[in-house]
């Protein structure tokens, strides 16, 4: 099969520049577009069987393990069919499948991987308008989301660079974010398909959103009081809608008031004062309608409740000899905190607690295999991130350049392959990908 992609028009053929652009969705261009990364191999791999010593092993057909996949939004019997050998003598006409229905088309297009999707546009222009239409969105709106991705972000040394790590794939693709302007800016976090930044334009503080996928953005209004603070955005797919959270900080002898922004009504509004508290910066999680921070005085929990735009303090007291924790958001009310505990590099280890809103306690869920902790964090002082969803909690290390993902609902932890955390202000966070998610 030809990977070359050749030149295509409007009613140009829809095999070869189908065939021609999965190919280029599966590996990089030098124009830096999206490109599916080799898992990194560690070590060598070493023949330890006693015919390997002497000779080459059986490596037969009839001994190799065939691993069958199940193409997303299929049915089993039409998953049956992927398993047959395509007869070579099979004519396609070119010609015929170049007039596929638009409807069909639709139907093919929303089930094919979104980052494969997303170097069809450049097929022809027939594509490139279906993806971009209305009809198209509302079938990508219907079927199984994709399943959670990883997205990194990092600036090298001054062009952004982002790469995804699919789950369900088990692959990594490069994503091209020359689109943003040249702000020094960073990332706040994702939700519902839509990706946040805030930084400085100069020395104005701004705050963005864009939609990786189409190459949208757009700048959010100035709010009241314009300084560097801590953000977290959430999204509402029933009424297409997202909310970015300003919380409470001091600027200056004075405490900001909390600051939302609402995209429907496409301003901020102000709410009530965080209350004198000593917080753990930038450990917080949004989880059933509500954003949870860690305090230290007094100890506990803030919450802030979003549909009254209050904040009330929790006293669930934090485990004993926890050095580090993060807040970690679960589906429905589940709120999880995951961090390392001990007082000496030999006796430290990474455990998982559940809040329990009833007895207002932390409940131990999870300990992390200590050989999986020494991998990770080699050193006692090394820096690590956290951070979930959907019951899925990653752990980062900077200086290992690894990732390590638990799921609560299986209790089985795993390795991210080829981990592409090579850079020391690298940032990380769960990302669904999703064509229909809008941005106003």
């Amino acid at each position: 099969m030809d990977g070359s992609a050749g030149e295509s028009s409007e009613s140009g053929s829809f095999v070869s520049s189908s065939r021609s652009s999965i190919n280029m969705a599966l590996h990089d261009d030098d124009d830096g577009c999206p490109r599916q990364v080799s898992p990194l191999r560690i070590g060598g791999l070493r023949n330890t069987s006693p015919m390997g010593r002497v000779g080459l092993r059986n490596t037969s057909p009839s001994r190799q393990k065939v691993i069958k996949t199940k193409p997303r939004g299929l049915d089993e019997e039409t998953v049956a069919t992927f398993g047959k050998v395509a007869h070579p003598d099979v004519q396609m006409e070119d010609n015929i499948w170049a007039m596929l229905p638009e409807d069909l088309l639709n139907e093919i297009l929303v089930r094919v991987p979104p980052f494969m999707i997303f170097r069809l546009r450049s097929v022809c222009k027939r594509w490139n308008s279906i993806l971009q239409d209305s009809s198209f969105l509302k079938f990508h709106s219907q079927v199984p989301s994709h399943g959670p991705c990883l997205l990194t972000f990092w600036k090298n040394p001054h062009t952004p660079q982002c790469s995804v790590f699919s789950l369900p794939l088990k692959a990594w693709y490069r994503i091209p974010f020359t689109f943003l302007p040249q702000w020094a800016f960073w990332l706040v976090g994702s939700s519902g398909g839509i990706v946040c930044f805030s930084g400085l334009d100069g020395l104005t503080f701004k705050t963005l959103v864009c939609n990786p996928l189409t190459q949208t953005w757009r700048t959010l209004p100035s709010m009241h009081y314009n300084q560097q603070r801590q953000l977290i955005m959430v999204v509402n797919r029933i009424d297409r809608s997202f909310k970015v959270i300003a919380t409470g900080d001091i600027y200056g002898d004075k405490s900001l008031p909390t600051e939302v922004y609402d995209s429907k009504l496409d301003r901020w509004s102000l709410h009530q004062l965080m209350p004198a508290v000593n917080l753990c910066s930038s450990k917080m999680a949004y989880c059933d309608s509500r954003l949870y921070l860690e305090a230290l005085s007094p100890l506990g929990l803030m919450m802030y409740r979003l549909d009254t735009g209050f904040w009330e303090h929790i006293p669930a007291k934090f485990p004993r000899s926890l050095l580090d924790g993060y807040l970690v958001a679960g589906t429905q009310k589940r709120l999880f905190l995951a961090g390392r505990i001990g007082l000496y590099s030999t006796f430290q280890s990474m455990r998982i607690w559940e809040l329990d809103h009833a007895k207002i306690t932390w409940v131990e869920i999870s300990r992390m295999p200590p050989k999986h902790f020494r991998a990770l964090l080699r050193l006692s002082a090394e820096r690590f991130e956290c951070f979930g969803q959907d019951n899925l909690i990653c752990f980062t290390s900077w200086n290992q350049g690894k990732g390590l993902l638990y799921d609560v609902d299986k209790k089985v932890w795993s390795w991210i392959a080829g981990c592409a955390l090579q850079s020391y202000n690298c940032q990380v966070c769960f990302y669904e990908p999703r064509f229909d998610a809008s941005i106003y």
